[in-house]
């Protein structure tokens, strides 16, 4: 039976993994949960010498040349979350080990809050609640654009882009896609139109942003693209908040022409007395398009596919390699 060993923090470990994911990992494996040793090396040396398998996630560990040179059978790391940068060195490049992520499985909470924010954005539902709730009786905003027709712009055709892509193909919208990676072939599946970044923002009724955190596109969207936004738009930011120009998107929303769901900032959370805690046609919330809850066990469950896969010797479905870092969030 293949050596594995599970590296995370109890925090983490308890909010991936099931007791029945553990114990389904612990039938395929022999594991040794080390989560109580995370960061201690000089701990885990005895367990890392014969460890071929890392089953992981947030707050794992830095992979350095000590690390892997505790570890000379680990064979392949399994990290049950998203971004993986952070514990990520070149020696660890350098071995040729097995790196999968669960980013897919982090992808499909964000594609569902981004379909909720499009369809509320568009039918001005909470400026209809706040109306309601003012007056005491049913009020409905003038300016309801509602869906069909709709022309709705996707910035970024990864795993999050292409989902909501995928999703809004259901729905009686016209969807565009700004990508520099975004092939024709690929666009056709997707069932949208590449378009630019200035025109997107020009003629689109809904932007959402899903373009990686990398430093092209750090502040790539700025105050002239929001202020170019038609009259009632919807603007939405699920991605990363320093992908804005955060002081001039704040400008163009005191405005109070266009509406935006803004679930990530720069820094995070914003500092005390930010106009986005208050303006109201902002919808802000804490960084939770992402997987919270229960949402964490699909992470664990894509883990566990993962892990079979390897051990009947079949292809990973969410492998990364180092080329992708430079596009990855």
């Amino acid at each position: 039976m293949r050596k594995a060993i599970l590296l995370l923090p109890p925090w983490s470990r308890d909010r991936i993994y099931s007791p029945e994911a553990i114990a389904e990992i612990s039938r395929l494996v022999a594991l040794t949960d080390c989560g109580d040793s995370v960061g201690d090396l000089d701990a885990l040396k005895p367990v890392l010498a014969d460890a071929e398998i890392i089953i992981t996630g947030w707050g794992m560990m830095t992979l350095d040349a000590g690390f892997l040179l505790a570890a000379p059978n680990l064979e392949a790391v399994i990290y049950g979350a998203g971004s993986v940068r952070y514990f990520l060195t070149d020696a660890f490049w350098e071995r040729g080990i097995l790196l999968t992520s669960a980013w897919a499985a982090n992808a499909v909470p964000v594609v569902e809050y981004t379909l909720a924010a499009i369809t509320f954005g568009l039918r001005r539902a909470l400026q209809a609640a706040a109306l309601t709730r003012r007056a005491g009786t049913f009020k409905v905003p003038p300016d309801v654009r509602g869906l069909y027709g709709a022309k709705v712009g996707v910035i970024g055709a990864g795993m999050v882009g292409a989902g909501v892509l995928g999703r809004l193909k259901a729905y009686d919208v016209e969807t565009y896609c700004c990508d520099p990676y975004l092939c024709e072939d690929r666009a056709l599946k997707l069932g949208t139109a590449p378009m630019g970044l200035d025109e997107m923002f020009l003629t689109c009724d809904v932007v959402t942003v899903h373009a990686a955190s990398i430093p092209a596109t750090e502040h790539m969207i700025s105050g002239r693209h929001l202020r170019s936004m038609k009259d009632g738009a919807v603007f939405i930011n699920t991605a990363r908040g320093r992908i804005v120009r955060e002081d001039e998107m704040i400008e163009v929303l005191q405005e109070g022409r266009i509406f935006a769901f803004i679930d990530v900032t720069d820094p995070e959370p914003p500092a005390a007395g930010n106009a986005l805690y208050t303006l109201p046609n902002v919808f802000l919330t804490p960084h939770i398009a992402g997987a919270l809850g229960q949402d964490l066990r699909r992470n664990g469950a894509y883990v566990l596919d993962e892990l079979r896969r390897f051990l009947e010797g079949r292809d990973a479905h969410y492998p990364i390699t180092k080329d992708m870092m430079e596009w990855m969030a």
